[in-house]
């Protein structure tokens, strides 16, 4: 106690006045531990709660001591309840954020062409390794190693989405099937070719250091810094495709090919360069998506297959080609998938998610929002 009068630091005071109580509750008078019940109510760490349930199994505890335990016990549980919730819902916008990135250049892809890009995974993984690289040279520790690599990320992605596009995808127009087979097959060529450069094995990110670490809330909840960078991010490249989109002609060029093909080209607008740049566009952005994975998990080969068919959920949940739809998808099956882990676990989330989306697709096909204009025709 005088330790603990004495101490300036207020955060080590608090332990230490859990640390008292936790010990007055050893003890055999009454009042010790009312005291001690004092210090611990509202501390939220699993010590507590489990000194709590362990008190309470006392066959000889005072009648009114064991009420005030079994309240402070109940308000712990019920707090840890509330606070976990918390956190479910931080890592699901985090999870979103993941999705809304690379599902942002596939709703590009498909809502302008309707081309079912199998190969738009291995443009994430692209810049994921992209990061890996830039690593090599630049001091990981560094934020100016995560700065570069968002754009060379994008500029990598987005080349090869060109050049994908200009050597497959544009003779295959109007040939669903055989797109989706030849960018599978570009998909495993791009897996192999990073295999046979960067090896089989997982390959780490080291997070910068201003990145590290997490703002401890309480014992129940924390935000860490790299989950909350990948939010702001997230939602930084929406803002900047927004008005991309809606403020410069090369965006009114693509939603005026993504309304009407017939009519845009009528127009004077050249739709097969519109194509080609909206490709590359779409995996640009699919390439940032992996800078920002790459802050959450490690950079492997197979990277991209984890994300390609959530990609696709949420754009055909959200409506094809519809970008706030998009959004609102992504974060509310990020969300969704977080809250059911921990009672169904990781498989059964997706699953049961998967599950929901076919039968809201037979329900409403066009998605939450539905693309307006003569595209919906189509």
């Amino acid at each position: 106690k005088q330790r603990e009068a004495n101490e300036q630091d207020a955060q080590i005071a608090g332990q230490l006045s859990v640390l008292i109580g936790l010990v007055l509750l050893e003890s055999a008078e009454a009042n010790e531990q009312l005291q001690g019940l004092q210090r611990i109510s509202g501390e939220l760490s699993p010590e507590v709660k489990d000194s709590l349930s362990r008190f309470l199994l006392n066959p000889t505890l005072n009648p009114e001591v064991a009420k005030v335990a079994q309240r402070e016990l109940d308000a712990i549980t019920r707090s840890l309840m509330y606070w976990g919730i918390g956190q479910d819902l931080f890592f699901g916008l985090s999870l979103g954020s993941v999705l809304l990135l690379a599902a942002i250049g596939l709703a590009i892809t498909f809502g302008v062409m309707g081309v079912i890009n199998m190969a738009h995974g291995e443009f994430i993984m692209l810049g994921a390794y992209t990061t890996f690289v830039i690593q090599q040279w630049i001091p990981a520790t560094s934020v100016w190693s995560l700065l570069i690599s968002i754009p060379a990320a994008f500029l990598v992605s987005g080349f090869a989405g060109i050049i994908l596009e200009r050597l497959v995808i544009r003779h295959l127009y109007g040939r669903p099937l055989e797109t989706l087979l030849a960018t599978f097959v570009i998909s495993l060529i791009l897996q192999q070719l990073v295999r046979t450069i960067f090896g089989p094995l997982n390959q780490s990110v080291v997070t910068p250091d201003v990145l590290s670490g997490a703002l401890d809330i309480n014992a129940a909840f924390s935000v860490t810094y790299n989950r909350l960078f990948v939010i702001g991010f997230a939602l930084s490249v929406l803002i900047a495709l927004w008005s991309v989109m809606q403020r410069t002609s090369f965006g009114m060029r693509v939603r005026a090919v993504t309304m009407n093909r017939g009519m845009a080209s009528s127009m004077g607008i050249q739709t097969r360069r519109m194509d080609a740049l909206a490709f590359g566009l779409g995996s640009g952005i699919a390439g940032m998506a992996g800078v920002a994975l790459s802050q959450l998990t490690n950079v492997g080969p197979n990277l991209g297959q984890s994300y390609i068919i959530d990609s696709f959920m949420v754009v055909v949940f959200g409506g094809v080609g519809n970008l706030f739809g998009t959004v609102v998808a992504a974060f509310s099956l990020g969300v969704a998938n977080k809250v059911l882990e921990p009672f169904s676990g990781a498989v059964l989330a997706k699953i049961l998610i998967l599950v929901f989306i076919v039968l809201f697709i037979q329900k409403r096909p066009r998605g939450l929002f539905a693309l307006k204009g003569r595209a919906v025709e189509d």
